[in-house]
């Protein structure tokens, strides 16, 4: 979907989620973007691509644990709430979008950065929902989730900005963005930290015509007057009883040039506290059991961005 220790390392790590590389979220980590590499005319996927025999496992077992649950009787965000806590102890990985030299749809479940974890369990509780099982339709929601307007797996039509990403998927009707409705204020900051840090980009650190795709990407998002809602960090418990589970949380940042540094799905427990349920930088899929405390321990985030899987 961040804090700082070492900012080399924090730079690498912060954006990472948001660039859906990796991601950073203890009191004494800091994110910042993940590497990439690919070139601005990339090779077009016509079909998705075969699972492996991990993740074709890994697939069934996830969607055996929908059918044995009925999930799709289940509310959407409730699907992703349980289908995420199958993945609990899942390791956390870093650049899992960026193995190949061109840019191909990765539907791993092997492992996970903060957003790919959400795109996940999006897109299989979009599947369990509609009652589809298929893998071919997982894939199909994955791509449609990822890129700009669900088009052809591309750098430069990935949704790096996770703001933009809701953006994107509420026009879509994927989801909602609600921040707003929570009362939440409203930002208007220009985009430039992946052009900014070119550097921490291996994807484009050296591609001068995928770079210049990034600057043109981040330009666009000015031109459109691109702004987000945020709910303060000191606001989240009074708003905590309107927030659902699984609902998508954007964690933001006060940055130059970021919006949101880390990303997860708002977890309900028995008890109905609010937690969040994410891909954690201290090495895998776990639950932080109290949002806002979890939220006001970690340097530079200011509060969250609140989107909520629609049915379609």
């Amino acid at each position: 979907m961040l804090r700082f220790a070492v900012f080399t390392i924090g730079l690498f790590t912060l954006f990472a989620c948001n660039t859906n590389s990796s991601s950073p979220e203890s009191s004494n980590e800091h994110g910042t973007p993940a590497a990439s590499a690919s070139t601005a005319s990339e090779e077009a996927q016509t079909a998705p691509p075969a699972p492996d025999s991990l993740t074709e496992i890994r697939f069934d077992r996830l969607t055996a644990h929908a059918r044995s649950e009925a999930l799709h009787e289940a509310s959407l965000g409730r699907a992703m709430q349980s289908i995420g806590q199958q993945l609990i102890g899942s390791p956390y990985l870093e650049h899992t979008l960026d193995t190949t030299p061109d840019e191909r749809l990765v539907t791993r479940l092997d492992g996970f950065d903060c957003v790919t974890f959400v795109e996940v369990a999006l897109a299989l509780g979009r599947g369990v929902y509609a009652q589809d099982y298929s893998f071919a339709g997982y894939a199909d929601r994955l791509q449609e989730q990822r890129y700009r307007d669900g088009a052809t797996p591309g750098y430069c039509e990935r949704l790096h900005y996770f703001s933009e990403w809701i953006a994107d998927n509420h026009d879509r009707g994927i989801v909602r963005d609600i921040t707003a409705d929570l009362g939440g204020e409203r930002v208007d900051r220009s985009l430039t930290f992946m052009s900014e840090n070119r550097e921490a980009y291996a994807r484009f650190a050296n591609d001068d015509s995928l770079y210049a795709c990034i600057q043109e990407m981040e330009a666009s998002l000015q031109a459109r007057s691109h702004h987000w809602h945020v709910v303060p960090e000191d606001q989240i418990d009074a708003v905590a009883s309107q927030i659902e589970a699984g609902d998508i949380l954007g964690f933001a940042t006060d940055i130059g040039g970021l919006d949101i540094a880390h990303t997860g799905l708002a977890f309900r427990g028995e008890n109905g506290q609010l937690g969040v349920l994410h891909a954690s930088l201290s090495g895998e899929v776990l639950v932080s059991p109290d949002l806002q405390r979890y939220v006001q321990q970690i340097g530079h985030q200011i509060g969250i961005v609140v989107a909520r899987p629609q049915v379609r």
